[in-house]
């Protein structure tokens, strides 16, 4: 019997696992973004010393384990299981850096949903009792996406005005069966979501309705009100894609003014830096919440946010075949003490 399911996708977490440390590390342009003083690692080159973009992001992706290891005194040894993923082809960055760090590894595509897929997953088994420690992963990379999804960069291209900034960067998160908190309390899994968004320069518009399921289901089966959150946060809408979804939520009954935000908005400053309609990819999410989000809810700043990262299920062989474009997203409530 599945007794700590509650309504149609969301879990109760009996025993919630604690996040114990977090690791960060970002591209030169996240770096210079606002929330800079929240990465561990800014880098000046993005190729972080390798001969390929792909290889860099796999690089991001072992030193941010280690490093979120180091934090806590742990060994690669400790951990039972490495979740993770990225937007490449055959999870190759996170296979690679799963490789060389030699844990075992479940990979998981779920496109910008990587970190709170792999965070889901971690903190059912943990609660679940089959895991102690596990470490979740979810990277990006701008040049690597582009190369993939669009148009090599040497071709100088003209982005369109709906289109998005891949976030360079790598998030670690160290999720435990002991530890003072933050804790995962609550999964909410999503749906595959479509509504015929064909452009693959405007994934905001093809994802926001995946992200407005995803909440309206979560609030619908946990009974929790948008007000019960400090913060309920989407990973890559951008600008559009987060306008879109804040009128359907209106639609539906939900005012969200007050604590809807979105990590693709938070992580640059689109005037300045011109990233058009904000940021997206796995490590928009990644980054935001294990750098700034993280350590507001161990500071006791905020104390208990939604956390839904959204992904577009599009490859570049649907793309050429003229596909629309699935979208998903998956939540996790994550607070800073346990509540009685």
């Amino acid at each position: 019997m599945a007794i700590k399911k509650i309504g149609s996708q969301t879990i109760k977490l009996f025993n919630p696992p604690s996040i114990i440390s977090t690791s960060t590390i970002v591209g030169p342009k996240e770096g210079d973004g606002p929330l800079s003083k929240y990465f561990d690692t800014i880098l000046q080159d993005d190729l972080y010393g390798e001969d390929s973009w792909e290889k860099a992001e796999s690089k991001f992706i072992e030193e941010a384990v280690k490093s979120a290891l180091s934090k806590v005194r742990l060994n690669l040894s400790d951990m039972d299981y490495l979740i993770g993923g990225d937007l490449l082809n055959q999870l190759m960055s996170t296979s690679f850096a799963a490789r060389s760090l030699q844990i075992p590894f479940f990979g998981i595509y779920g496109a910008c949903s990587n970190s709170t897929e792999a965070m889901s997953l971690a903190a059912m088994l943990i609660d679940g009792g089959y895991a102690d420690k596990i470490a979740t992963t979810a990277s990006s990379h701008f040049s690597s996406a582009e190369r993939q999804y669009r148009f090599p960069l040497e071709s100088g291209n003209q982005r369109p005005l709906t289109s998005q900034w891949t976030v360079t960067g790598a998030g670690t998160t160290i999720l435990s069966s002991n530890g003072e908190g933050p804790y995962i309390t609550h999964v909410t899994t999503g749906k595959v979501v479509d509504f015929g968004i064909k452009d693959a320069a405007n994934m905001g518009a093809a994802m926001a309705p995946s992200a407005v399921d995803t909440i309206k289901t979560h609030l619908n089966d946990t009974g929790f009100k948008p007000e019960d959150y400090d913060i309920i946060i989407t990973g890559d809408l951008g600008i559009l894609g987060h306008e879109i979804a804040m009128e359907m939520l209106e639609k539906e009954g939900y005012n969200m003014s007050n604590v809807f935000k979105d990590c693709g908005i938070e992580i640059f400053d689109n005037e300045r830096q011109d990233t058009h309609c904000g940021g997206s990819g796995c490590a928009s999410s990644a980054v935001v919440f294990s750098g700034y989000l993280y350590e507001q809810l161990k500071a006791k700043k905020i104390n208990k946010i939604l956390l839904v990262a959204t992904g577009a299920l599009l490859s570049p062989t649907s793309s050429l075949q003229g596909e629309s474009i699935p979208s998903i997203a998956h939540a996790v409530t994550i607070e800073s003490k346990l509540r009685n």
